[in-house]
Order: C-alpha cells, then sequence, then structure tokens
C-alpha cells in the first residue's frame, strides 16, 4: 500500500466524515459518529485506531493516566470528534496536548453537531 503524507490523509478523512455526516446528520453523540467514521476509514483502506492510550511523561516517569485518542489514522493524523454547539479554545488545545505526546503533526477537531460538516472541521498542524 502506497504511504500517504498528513495532508493526503486529512482529504481522505475528511471526505469520510462528510460522508459519515450525510447519513446521521446531527444530533446524535460522539460515540456513535466515531464508530460510523472508524468503518468508513476502514472501508477506505486506512489504518485506524480507535480510543489510543496516550501515557503522560511526568518528570522522567511514564503514567498511564487514561488519555485516549478518539482515532489515529495511519499512525500519523490524530482525529478528535465532537458534538457540541462549536469548538472552543479547550478542544483546540487537547488535540494540541495529543500532537505533543505522541509527537504527531496533523490532528483534525470534527464536529458532528452542525448542519454542514465544512463547518465543523479545523485543521490543527503542530
Amino acid at each position: 500500500m502506497e504511504e500517504k503524507d498528513e495532508n493526503s490523509l486529512s482529504n481522505i478523512i475528511i471526505g469520510c466524515a462528510i460522508e459519515v455526516h450525510r447519513h446521521l446528520g446531527p444530533g446524535l453523540l460522539e460515540s456513535a459518529y466515531q464508530e460510523c467514521l472508524y468503518h468508513e476509514l476502514l472501508l477506505a483502506g486506512l489504518s485506524v485506531q480507535k480510543e489510543k492510550p496516550m501515557p503522560i511523561i511526568y518528570k522522567d516517569v511514564k503514567l498511564n493516566h487514561g488519555y485516549r485518542i478518539d482515532l489515529l489514522v495511519n499512525n500519523k493524523v490524530v482525529i478528535e470528534i465532537k458534538t457540541v454547539e462549536s469548538f472552543t479554545d479547550v478542544h483546540t488545545a487537547q488535540v494540541l496536548t495529543y500532537l505533543k505526546l505522541g509527537n504527531y503533526k496533523l490532528g483534525l477537531l470534527l464536529n458532528f453537531y452542525v448542519t454542514s460538516l465544512k463547518s465543523g472541521i479545523k485543521r490543527i498542524i503542530l
């Protein structure tokens, strides 16, 4: 399988997310969108990890604290799924933290609680 860069992956991911939103619409729980997007990404031939644990390194000690990335695609792109009125700084900070902890370059914050998913996508680059 051809190795894709983060930008190519993000285009595929966004297309899959739009497909999920087109079929489900807004109003469901995050877990429903996560499960359907996971399925759609697999259908697109991508490698996807769901609920990937993220340890914290604190003063040279690895702590398995329980932070989890919603979806990690091809071990490159972090996806955080929300169903909120609007994104806040805390949502962005959460994705930035995941990017830093995992040494990833790109994160996608997806809000499925919108009429058109195009207005619910935020790309976050580290």
